[in-house]
C-alpha cells in the first residue's frame, strides 16, 4: 500500500499529526508512507525512520518563480510528487494550499474532511464525515483513519533520531539542570509579559536551574528584552529542530505559550506548563498527562484573534501561578 499524507504547516501541526504516522505503520507495516511539508517544518520528518520520501513544498521559492514567470521550482516539487500513483492521499490540513496539492498528486483515494475550509473538499473522492471542531487536534488527525477501517488508536509519536544531550551541553555550555522557557509564539496575543518571564527566570535561577530561552532567529530581541532583567541565556535561532527537541528532552523545567515547540516538548513526554489566552487548550493544549496548563477562561477567551488591545487573558496570569504549577 503506498500513502501520501499532506500536512503543510505549522510546527505544531505537523508534530500533532504525527501519530497518524505512527497509526498507520503499526497496522500496515509495510505501507510506504510519504509526507509532504512545508520547509519551516521538515526537519522533524526528514530522515523520520516510518518515512520512505519527504516531499518539502517550498511555498515561498515557488510563488517568487511564478510571479517572475519561471515555473521551474514548481516543476521541481511536482515532479517526484506526481511520478508516483498512491493508494490514499489523506489531506491533514484542510486548506486551499493543501487540497491543491491533494488535486495534483496521482492517487485513487483521496480523502480529507467534508468541512475542511477554503474549498479543499472539492479536491476529495472521499469526503469523511465533518469533525467536532472542539475535538483536540491530536484526535481530529486520528480520526481520519477511519478510512482506513481503523478505530481511533492511542497517540504515538516518534521522530527521527535526535543529537546527543552532552553534545549539546558541550556547544553552549549548559549546566546539569536547566529550564527551556519559550516565550514567543507568531500570534502577538499568545504573549505573557515580560515582567512575568523575569519573576520566573530569577526564581528558577534561585532554586538552581537556569533559564535558556529558545525560539527562532526573530525571537532573540524579545529573548534579550527578558534577559535585561533576569539570568538565562539566549538560544534563539541557535539549534535546528532536532536540537531544541534534545534540549526539551533534557530540561528539567518547561514553560511555553501556546506555540510550536510546547506541543514538541509534549510529544516527547515531557510535562509543560503552558500558558494559554486567546485559544482554547481542549483544541490545541499539550496532549498527554502531567500537563499544567494555565487558562483563565475570561468571558471572552477564547477569542482566536491575532490582536487585541488588553491581553487581559494572558496578562492577568500572575507569576506567583506559574512558579506554584512549576512546583515552586
Amino acid at each position: 500500500m503506498k500513502i501520501l499524507l499532506v500536512k503543510l504547516s505549522s510546527l505544531g501541526d505537523v508534530i500533532q499529526a504525527l501519530p497518524v504516522l505512527s497509526g498507520l505503520k503499526a497496522v500496515f507495516p509495510e505501507a510506504e508512507i510519504d509526507w509532504v511539508v512545508e520547509e519551516p517544518s521538515a526537519a522533524i520528518l526528514r530522515n523520520h525512520p516510518l518515512l520512505r520520501r519527504l516531499l518539502v513544498f517550498r511555498r515561498p521559492q515557488i510563488l517568487a518563480g511564478l510571479k517572475r514567470g519561471s515555473f521551474a521550482e514548481l516543476r521541481r516539487f511536482l515532479h517526484p510528487l506526481r511520478e508516483e500513483t498512491y493508494d490514499v492521499v489523506l489531506d491533514l490540513q484542510g486548506l486551499l494550499k493543501s487540497g491543491l496539492i491533494v488535486g495534483v498528486s496521482r492517487g485513487r483515494c483521496k480523502v480529507g474532511f467534508a468541512n475542511h475550509r477554503e474549498g479543499s473538499p472539492l479536491f476529495y473522492n472521499l469526503k469523511l464525515p465533518p469533525y467536532d471542531p472542539e475535538m483536540h487536534a491530536v484526535r481530529r488527525y486520528l480520526s481520519t483513519l477511519r478510512v482506513f477501517g481503523l478505530e481511533t488508536p492511542e497517540a504515538h509519536f516518534s521522530f527521527p533520531p535526535l543529537p546527543p544531550l552532552e553534545e549539546l551541553r558541550r556547544k553552549f555550555a549548559l549546566p546539569e539542570r536547566f529550564a527551556v522557557l519559550v516565550p514567543v509564539a507568531r500570534w502577538p496575543t499568545k504573549l505573557w509579559t515580560t515582567e512575568g518571564w523575569q519573576v520566573l527566570a530569577q526564581r528558577l535561577k534561585r532554586e538552581g536551574i537556569f533559564p535558556v530561552i529558545v525560539g527562532a532567529k526573530g525571537d532573540a530581541s524579545y529573548a534579550r528584552k527578558i534577559l535585561a532583567g533576569a539570568p538565562g541565556l539566549s538560544l534563539c535561532g541557535e539549534t535546528d529542530l532536532l536540537e531544541l527537541a534534545t534540549l526539551l528532552r533534557g530540561a528539567s523545567v518547561i514553560v511555553s505559550v501556546d506555540t510550536g515547540p510546547m506541543h514538541l516538548a509534549a510529544a516527547l513526554g515531557k510535562p509543560v506548563v503552558a500558558l494559554f489566552g486567546p485559544t482554547a487548550p481542549w483544541r490545541t493544549g499539550p496532549y498527554g498527562e502531567g500537563h499544567r496548563v494555565i487558562f483563565k477562561g475570561l468571558s471572552c477567551s477564547p477569542c482566536f484573534k491575532r490582536e487585541c488591545a488588553s491581553r487581559r487573558c494572558l496578562t492577568e496570569i500572575a507569576p506567583e501561578e506559574v512558579l506554584q504549577a512549576c512546583g515552586f
